[in-house]
């Protein structure tokens, strides 16, 4: 059994004086700032609790306070925002003590632990609401590449798939991260074929748009030469490469073992799919079954990402590895519902470690036996729950 030790976390519910330990730190660091101290000690615990295989309960409530405690320590809006919710640390005993930040606030405030300025990277959300961009600011990517890698690797190389793949040949159907700098979803796609792509994977989108001939020669190539192939990228980009084909009267039968990711959904697209209608299209375009066809659900704020076992049948099972887990709540209280009720989704991302590792987001779902159902926006009393959820942070936030 992997297990962090009893003197890992940084700051424990229990212990008299939690100061203690970056004293002691900055006794050998005196040129290092404690958050710094603080911050250093956090992604060494983190690259070492994901990479475990066994990881109990216990386990994962230690890391998750010593998250806590680390933005408790060194981010201000959501120290307020805890304090007022009389989430301390002597009072969080658990990770779903944890007060969970609504997702909307990043667009409002600045939640960090590291000032913005010493950052590595700041990803920003498309902006398509009220054209308003939410931040997440990363002083590091180490923690983010290692959750997005060893997740990848597990769900989607591997997976419910009989033939699992260290690499393969890859498409991707989204602009390169040196186009979109501040996009986690061009970071993600990037990583994806340098990580796992073998010779002549490449992009589809560039500066002129989406080349649908050099997607139609590789696809053509992949059914030649019986080699799997992937095509991952953003659903709607799937949406207008379907239509391209379509209107060309073209169809592929790719070889088994091939394999699609889509992500993002179509909102603020000029045209919108039901999903399984979307799925049928896919399997019908490619010659991929439907379980084959994965989807990742991942966010902004968010440092790690779920998946499904396929789109066999709708909506699908999403679940994470074991650094996240999610609870399904009623946002105007914060209470979760009974397993089978809908409610709004509220996540516990400990690779988030530098913003807010619990977020509430505005998705709908229903907790399963292996993770939960997306469903969409939340709406109705929900939506309203959310609305209000947000204006409570930020009045506590802004103090």
């Amino acid at each position: 059994m992997w297990d962090i030790g009893q003197d890992a976390p940084l700051f424990r519910p229990d212990t008299c004086d939690p100061q203690a330990g970056l004293r002691a730190l900055r006794k050998v660091c005196l040129d290092v700032s404690e958050a710094q101290v603080s911050e250093a000690r956090i992604v060494e615990q983190l690259l070492a609790f994901i990479a475990a295989e066994d990881v109990d309960d216990e386990a994962f409530n230690r890391m998750a306070l010593a998250v806590f405690a680390h933005q408790f320590e060194h981010n201000l809006p959501y120290r307020r925002f805890a304090t007022q919710r009389g989430r301390t640390l002597r009072t969080v005993r658990s990770w779903r003590d944890v007060p969970a930040v609504p997702i909307s606030a990043f667009k409002e405030l600045t939640l960090t632990c590291r000032p913005p300025e010493d950052c590595e990277r700041v990803f920003m959300t498309s902006g398509t609401t009220r054209g308003v961009r939410g931040k997440s600011h990363h002083p590091t990517m180490v923690v983010w590449d290692r959750s997005m890698t060893l997740n990848f690797r597990r769900r989607f190389m591997h997976g419910p798939f009989e033939q699992g793949w260290e690499r393969m040949r890859m498409g991707i159907l989204f602009p390169t991260e040196e186009a979109m700098p501040n996009s986690s979803l061009a970071r993600y796609l990037a990583l994806a074929l340098r990580t796992f792509g073998t010779e002549g994977s490449r992009y589809f989108i560039g500066d002129g748009g989406l080349d649908v001939a050099a997607v139609t020669a590789e696809l053509a190539r992949a059914e030649e030469t019986g080699e799997p192939y992937a095509l991952l990228g953003a659903s709607y980009s799937f949406v207008h490469l379907m239509d391209a084909l379509r209107d060309q009267g073209r169809r592929f039968a790719l070889p088994a073992g091939s394999r699609i990711l889509d992500t993002g959904g179509f909102k603020g697209q000029s045209r919108e799919m039901e999903a399984d209608a979307f799925y049928d299209q896919l399997s019908s375009t490619f010659g991929v079954p439907r379980k084959a066809c994965i989807n990742m659900y991942g966010m902004t704020e968010l440092s790690t990402q779920f998946y499904d076992r396929g789109n066999e049948a709708g909506p699908s099972v999403k679940s994470g590895p074991h650094w996240i887990r999610s609870r399904v709540v009623n946002p105007l209280t914060g209470a979760e519902v009974p397993r089978g009720t809908v409610g709004v989704l509220v996540h516990h991302d400990l690779a988030h470690f530098n913003c807010a590792s619990a977020i509430l987001t505005e998705d709908a779902g229903i907790e399963v036996e292996d993770g939960f159902r997306l469903l969409g926006r939340a709406d109705g009393a929900d939506a309203k729950g959310c609305s209000m959820a947000v204006e409570e942070f930020l009045k506590a936030a802004r103090v």
